[in-house]
């Protein structure tokens, strides 16, 4: 992937605690709240994230779903800014069948899962289908004006898009991957010389302070 024009600082957020997580449904495309944990997660983030950025601009990008909107909310109001709402950012689909459906369900009715182009369900994404979204989306912000980025997203994608940042073909993801946590902040930058560091990855930190 090509270099950026500037410096790069990007913050990515995994939403906070939903409703499926507490009811073992599918996620995907169904369009989940947050819980009342998960809201006050988000609102932590926030705080913290004010703290750090509030006097830098900053650019927010997320999920469309209303899972993703209600996590960057109070980091936009925190922040004194805008959120740029893109599908792109939108949870890996697995398939019009499965939304709103029991974990369970899933599990004993999708189609085995051995490759990166496999779906679990016709209709589905695969997950070559989202390293394209995620990779297309990478190249836009790498490429922007913008310094300071804030990306609000899912526990398939955002692996994705770590894996894209440094750089991996999409071969490594049958032997290696990273993983999620709900509310986990993961920091990522690119120096003067163009090499792109993980800082650290899923800091629940700034979720559960003062969330107990």
């Amino acid at each position: 992937m090509e270099g950026s024009k500037n410096m790069k600082n990007i913050i990515t957020i995994q939403h906070t605690q939903a409703v499926h997580h507490t009811t073992d449904m599918v996620g995907s495309w169904t369009d989940w709240e947050l819980t009342d944990l998960g809201k006050a997660h988000a609102e932590n983030i926030g705080r913290r994230l004010s703290a750090e950025f509030g006097d830098k601009p900053c650019k927010i990008y997320c999920s469309d779903l209303t899972r993703t909107k209600q996590t960057a909310e109070p980091i936009a109001r925190y922040l004194g800014l805008s959120v740029e709402y893109r599908k792109e950012l939108r949870e890996h689909n697995i398939g019009a069948d499965a939304i709103g459906k029991p974990r369970k369900w899933q599990s004993e009715n999708q189609s085995p899962i051995r490759t990166i182009d496999d779906k679990p369900f016709p209709d589905a994404e695969s997950g070559r289908d989202v390293w394209n979204r995620m990779s297309a989306f990478c190249k836009e912000i790498v490429q922007s004006d913008d310094e300071n980025i804030i990306i609000v997203s899912h526990g398939f994608c955002l692996p994705m898009f770590f894996s894209v940042w440094l750089g991996w073909d999409i071969e490594m993801l049958s032997k290696c991957e990273f993983g999620g946590r709900a509310g986990g902040v993961s920091r990522m930058s690119e120096n003067a010389d163009g090499i792109r560091i993980i800082q650290y990855l899923n800091d629940m930190s700034y979720a559960m302070e003062d969330a107990r």
